[in-house]
């Protein structure tokens, strides 16, 4: 049985359940074995934690950044055992996607993650010299990070931007696994512990679960200890946690369910719809469409060119080889899903059986309704199925798309294709001040599978993307915010203040001081 990293120390869990992870390309247990923890390992977390949460707040915030840059440089030098691991318990290519793609990614957030925690800016030093009144953001107390599937280095418990953000805003973290890559997390939590250590920072920085039953998860998140929890998942799970947090009045920050639309507009498909479909297929069929920002639904007009689109389209799905999904509940899901678009009137087109290709697979599938169909059946036409699926709303003309863009749920993106020679600009802005407001990130004339680490990125949007249109997962400084809590001071000493506050500015950082930005 694998151990658990509880306060500095990799010890046995008190939990008696255990589970193993599965090789999705050949649907067998892998041979490790791990414990599903008890609510005494989540208390013992807690209570570490609490204690390194008092010790941090009198560290530097440079400390913070010495241990995430000591993190990421240990990744890479475990590089080829972690790129191996994370390929054995799901199955996605060593090469590009985990060792070119998604690694260096992760050791870029954390690099960023830790420019900002040594420059402080993010924090908004906030200085009003007039009423000796002083605010900046500053750590809010062990945050629970809850990863997702299919992701496991960049959005990981313990490496990913939930992490990253965490630990920049000089929280603890308390990482619980996936159950798809246990492994792959532990190989990262073994070098983010000796980096903690390296940087001399406390026992309860960084701590590791693999899992725990349902009642566990509720009560951890809503725990008093708790300052904050990020969650990447299911809309079904997350929402559970977000009952039981939202009772105790604690934040939890949720990336829930999208099926990011596209809508082509006529002209576009006009001018370039061979080229779009290209586009389109290739975004879909991406990582088996294991994508949080995978196009599920793509909006278009009855128009010449529509049937010679849809007819490209589907002989590049039926072409096109079928990957391998994360797990058994991906392809069940996925079956469940497209037989719940199919009761609501969706019409088959390619695909819609398991099978295919590899391990736990589906075939490529896409669906289509007509624009009316739709307005009837717009709750069950639009969940997001996770894997290699697409669904085609053929609206009667732009009055109907319309109608059919008012009716979307909230969504991480929205994309508009439309003519490079102007003749869509009406149509565009019709569809523009609708989507504008159902997205957290508006794109144009490309596909919105990826999602770029950029300070500017907002992966973000309306429920059900997220728990809180406000706020990101991805873009430092902004990411850093959720997990933080504003603190005032009011006619405290200088040398009583953090030192963001104080009046010597010794971080040199930009201050916001009686209305103007300063430093």
């Amino acid at each position: 049985m694998q151990p658990v990293l509880i306060n500095g120390q990799w010890r046995d869990s008190s939990g008696s359940d255990s589970f193993q992870a599965e090789n999705p390309a050949t649907c067998e247990l892998l041979p490790d074995v791990y414990p599903v923890s008890s609510w005494e390992d989540c208390d013992a977390a807690l209570q570490a934690a609490e204690q390194a949460a008092e010790a941090l707040w009198q560290l530097p915030g440079t400390i913070v950044a010495d241990f995430l840059e000591a993190y990421a440089s240990r990744i890479e030098e475990r590089a080829e055992e972690l790129v191996e691991m994370a390929h054995l318990e799901t199955a996605l290519p060593k090469s590009p996607r985990l060792a070119d793609i998604e690694l260096p990614r992760t050791t870029g957030q954390l690099r960023q993650a830790a420019a900002a925690a040594r420059n402080g800016s993010w924090s908004l030093p906030t200085i009003d010299t007039n009423t000796g009144i002083r605010s900046v953001y500053r750590s809010i107390g062990p945050v629970c990070v809850l990863g997702p599937n299919n992701f496991p280095f960049a959005f990981g418990s313990i490496s990913g931007g939930d992490f990253a953000a965490a630990i920049a805003a000089g929280n603890p973290v308390i990482a619980k696994a996936n159950s798809s890559h246990p492994g792959t997390t532990r190989l990262f939590a073994e070098e983010a512990q000796a980096a903690a250590e390296q940087a001399g920072l406390p026992a309860g920085m960084v701590q590791l679960i693999y899992r725990t039953h349902h009642d566990v998860g509720e009560r951890l998140v809503s725990h008093p200890l708790v300052g904050a929890t990020g969650y990447t998942g299911s809309r079904v799970a997350g929402l559970v946690l977000k009952n039981a947090a939202d009772r105790a009045g604690k934040p939890i920050y949720l990336e829930l369910s999208s099926v990011n639309p596209v809508v082509i507009l006529p002209g576009a498909l006009q001018e370039r719809g061979a080229e779009i479909a290209e586009e389109f297929v290739s975004s879909c069929l991406l990582g088996t469409g294991q994508f949080c920002t995978n196009p599920g639904l793509m909006i278009l007009q009855k128009d010449t060119g529509t049937d010679l689109f849809i007819q490209s389209v589907s002989q590049k799905f039926r072409d096109a080889p079928v990957g391998t999904l994360l797990g058994e509940s991906v392809e069940k899901g996925m079956v469940a899903g497209v037989q719940t678009l199919q009761d609501a009137g969706a019409e088959l087109i390619v695909g819609g059986r398991s099978g295919g290709g590899t391990g736990f697979c589906h075939q490529n599938t896409l669906l289509q309704v007509t624009g009316a169909q739709f307005l009837s059946q717009a709750e069950n036409l639009q969940k997001e199925i996770f894997g290699n699926e697409s669904l085609l709303v053929l609206a009667d003309d732009l009055d109907q798309a319309h109608q059919v863009l008012r009716l979307l749920e909230g969504n991480l993106t929205g994309t508009i294709y439309s003519a490079s020679d102007g003749t869509d600009d009406i149509a565009y802005g019709r569809v523009a001040s609708i989507l504008r407001r159902k997205v957290g990130r508006l794109i144009n004339d490309k596909m919105p599978t990826g999602v770029a680490v950029s300070s500017a990125m907002n992966h973000g949007g309306p429920f059900p993307a997220t728990g809180h249109p406000s706020f990101t997962s991805v873009g430092i400084p902004a990411a850093i915010t959720r997990f933080s809590q504003l603190q005032c001071f009011d006619n405290v000493s200088s040398n009583h203040l953090p030192v963001e506050l104080q009046d010597e500015n010794p971080l040199g950082i930009w201050r916001f001081i009686d209305g103007e930005w300063t430093h």
